[in-house]
């Protein structure tokens, strides 16, 4: 109950690729990569948007008071 030996890590080794396959190992790398720079792209562009009290077109809105002089 030990260690494992050398024949228990070739035969779920054997099991792993049976499974998934030789090229789908890598492929599911590729997409988890994908998805983790979409995330990155996704982050740094909410990082961009404006965040001051100006108007959805980044123009300053000015409010005039209807004060008698």
């Amino acid at each position: 109950m030990g260690s494992f030996s050398i024949w228990h890590w070739l035969i779920v080794l054997v099991v792993v690729l049976l499974l998934f396959g030789r090229g789908k190992i890598p492929e599911l790398m590729g997409d988890v990569a994908k998805g983790i720079k979409s995330f990155k792209k996704g982050m740094t562009d909410d990082d961009a948007t404006p965040t001051s009290d100006k108007g959805l077109d980044g123009k300053t809105v000015e409010h005039k008071s209807d004060e008698v002089r």
